[in-house]
């Protein structure tokens, strides 16, 4: 049965990588809600950093060797892939929800559907491969798992939309649609925007641009990393 405690060896199938130290990947699992109720736990929140330094190197490394694009696209190609929408895809695939260590109050809130849970977990257990199998286990787990996600070609990169990616995170987490606030300062023929969008009146994101447009969707990637 799956959960808190269960035997991990179909999770650790299904990511790609045999532990030797499977408390590694026990304490991926483990959100801080959960080592607030519980004397001595240690949260994932250490190898969720170490996890989301190893896979911006990853993803840096493959799409630079294999999309011949300017830095700006490179860049966006980059963003498709690490986001909470897309990382969480990636740990409801795997399976990993049911495996989270959650505290009482967060497990009944669902906190193992939240995309910001469960892509941090994702982060986590990357990190974990990493201090476990090294630099090669952790790139090969990149590669599987997240790379098959990234537009085959760049030209796709055309239909990659921030504006919709917050709009669905933001469906998923249960919360109400963005809107956008957007102001304009210099003259006409040099003008430069900045928007501010919301959540349910929480400001969660800002972005300059050259257009209106432009502005939202720096405003969107933004947020998209880092909505909650």
């Amino acid at each position: 049965m799956s959960g808190p405690g269960a035997d991990l060896t179909a999770l650790a199938d299904r990511i790609g990588h045999r532990f030797t130290d499977e408390s590694l990947l026990r304490r991926a699992l483990a959100h801080r809600s959960w080592c607030a109720e519980t004397p001595g736990a240690i949260s994932n929140e250490r190898l969720e950093f170490l996890g989301d330094a190893v896979l911006g190197w990853a993803i840096a490394d493959m799409v630079y060797h294999r999309y011949d694009v300017a830095e700006g696209q490179l860049t966006d190609l980059r963003k498709s892939v690490v986001n909470a929408i897309a990382l969480a895809d990636v740990a409801q695939e795997l399976g990993l929800g049911p495996h989270i260590m959650l505290g009482r109050g967060e497990a009944a809130a669902g906190g193992s559907d939240k995309p910001s849970i469960l892509s941090d977990a994702f982060e986590a257990v990357l990190g974990a491969v990493y201090l476990d199998g090294g630099a090669e286990a952790a790139y090969g787990m990149v590669e599987r798992l997240v790379m098959p996600r990234m537009p085959e070609t760049a030209d796709a990169m055309d239909q990659f939309d921030q504006k919709t990616q917050l709009q669905e995170l933001s469906a998923r987490a249960g919360r109400g649609a963005p809107v956008y606030e957007v102001t304009s300062r210099g003259p006409d023929h040099a003008k430069s925007f900045h928007a501010i969008v919301r959540v349910d009146g929480e400001v969660i994101g800002e972005g300059d641009g050259r257009s209106k447009k432009a502005a939202e969707q720096a405003a969107a990637t933004q947020a998209c990393q880092t909505f909650v």
